[in-house]
């Protein structure tokens, strides 16, 4: 199973967007695809129906009782039937302060997806906005990264603590850990600073920025609104064909990292 976690530190920068969209592109071509959902506010759930706040159980329970497993509160999706997720509410706000009194804390979901990994063939985690232990769980558990990021000025400064964050990572828990790609996101098409930005980006990162970027588009933003992802909901709107353009970028036909510009360690 390949593991993907989408992560940044700043918030508003479309990491949810880009997680249930690769995880239903994924699903789409007939890929096993688990959807982790890592981020208490639940909007990965509810993006693909499910309401949190009515569910009996979660990736918390899962988290914080081992060994309990991730198999029994895995949903399937109504509408791609090769997707299934690992859903979350608000009470994963709480699995932090529980994480830090267990023994190889680190590790806890790296353990779970293992037991499961024979599933799937690709699983993508959505992570929180902030540097905490369940985003540190995503980062050891993951084996790349791609990193969404919005075409505004302080887009690089971010990237440079992601990157920091990454090369700790990479020293002390999980050494093959990689980005594989920066994705520019809710990107302006007749904008100014978003043309600035992107070549700014391109010209410091080189090729680690994707080709594919991904635009505002109003299917995007509509629909989560419908309990659905963007490629069941409009799939020839501008927002899924952008993100089946990433998906062929990705090239996931290899389950390791290939020793190509594409595919960069920091």
């Amino acid at each position: 199973m390949k593991t993907t976690a989408i992560t940044n530190q700043k918030g508003g920068c479309g990491k949810t967007t880009t997680a249930v969209n690769l995880a239903a592109g994924l699903a789409g071509r007939g890929y096993r695809t688990l959807l982790v959902d890592l981020d208490p506010q639940g909007h990965a759930t509810l993006a693909l129906g499910f309401q949190p706040d009515a569910l009996e159980q979660t990736i918390y329970e899962a988290l914080v009782n081992p060994p309990a497993l991730l198999g029994p509160i895995l949903l399937p999706s109504s509408r791609l039937p090769t997707l299934q997720l690992a859903p979350a509410n608000v009470l994963l706000s709480g699995a932090e302060s529980q994480l830090m009194r267990m023994d190889g804390r680190e590790y806890v979901l790296r353990r779970l997806l293992g037991e499961i990994a024979g599933n799937f063939d690709y699983c993508v985690i959505d992570c929180s906005p902030s540097l905490n232990l369940l985003t540190l769980n995503a980062m050891v558990a993951a084996d790349e990264l791609i990193v969404p990021v919005q075409t505004q000025y302080y887009a690089i400064e971010g990237l440079r603590q992601v990157m920091e964050t990454v090369e700790v990572i990479r020293e002390r828990f999980h050494p093959n850990l990689y980005i594989r790609g920066i994705l520019l996101t809710l990107v302006e098409r007749q904008t100014l600073l978003s043309r600035q930005v992107e070549e700014q980006m391109r010209a410091y990162f080189g090729s680690l920025v994707f080709r594919t970027v991904i635009h505002r588009n109003v299917r995007l933003a509509e629909a989560p609104s419908a309990g659905q992802t963007v490629m069941t909901y409009a799939p020839q709107s501008f927002g899924a064909l952008e993100y089946q353009s990433l998906i062929d970028e990705l090239t996931y036909e290899s389950p390791n990292c290939p020793a190509q510009e594409n595919c960069v360690h920091i």
